[in-house]
């Protein structure tokens, strides 16, 4: 009589350590680890460090709101871009940061990014948003320089400490500050028509917000990019 088939049992799956705040990862590894995290963390690689940041809080979170009213009014009014919130974006080699929001062009107009068979947002957004409280060192500093080196084209920091916005725009290699006008609005360069109050901005005056929005939309240099982009 025959011995039994032993059928080996196959190994436990090795545990994936979790993230630790300030370790150095390259993107794959950081980027596998944070999927195995549990639901609700968040953790962002910037050159090459990871950032667990700390609990949003209420000014946080109502200035973030405004700007998404912004940038999805101004998506509504330019087919051709899409607006993307709190989506990892993966830079690169060293880079997976999650921006408070982002503001892209579709690959098909001329977007530097494109959605992967994973569902994430890879490549440089044409604009990318940071509201910043504790974390504007990091804000100004290596996310900064992460995204310039990536090839973000502008890049919009709300400073809530001192109630100031700064809008950063591409010459050449380097992010250089874009001014406001005469009447303090600023102008993207990128988005024709993107025009922003930041004083509605920093009262969370939504209506102050739109209308100067709508003021860009209605300019003939918006007519003109919406025909561009619908262009075949």
């Amino acid at each position: 009589m025959s011995e039994p088939t032993t059928i080996p049992t196959p190994a436990a799956p090795k545990e994936m350590p979790p993230l630790r705040d300030g370790e150095r990862l390259d993107q794959p590894t950081f980027h596998q680890r944070y999927e195995a995290m549990p639901p609700g963390t968040r953790a962002e690689l910037i050159g090459g460090v990871v950032y667990m940041p700390s609990p949003l809080k209420a000014s946080h979170g109502e200035i973030h709101g405004e700007l998404m009213a912004w940038l999805k009014g101004y998506k509504a009014r330019t087919p051709g871009t899409r607006v993307f919130d709190n989506a990892t974006t993966i830079l690169g080699a060293e880079g997976e940061p999650q921006p408070d929001a982002s503001l892209c062009l579709l690959p098909e107009c001329g977007g530097q990014t494109h959605i992967d068979e994973q569902d994430y947002l890879r490549g440089a957004p044409e604009l990318v948003a940071e509201v910043s409280h504790s974390s504007e060192d990091i804000d100004l500093g290596q996310k900064l320089l992460d995204y310039q080196q990536a090839g973000v084209r502008e890049y919009l920091v709300v400073l809530l400490r001192r109630q100031q916005v700064r809008w950063f725009v591409r010459r050449g290699t380097e992010f250089m500050d874009l001014l406001p006008g005469p009447d303090g609005f600023f102008r993207s360069e990128v988005f024709p028509g993107l025009w922003l109050d930041p004083q509605a901005l920093m009262k969370t005056d939504t209506l102050r917000l739109l209308e100067i929005l709508n003021q860009g939309l209605a300019t003939p240099e918006h007519a003109a990019f919406v025909a561009r982009l619908r262009r075949p």
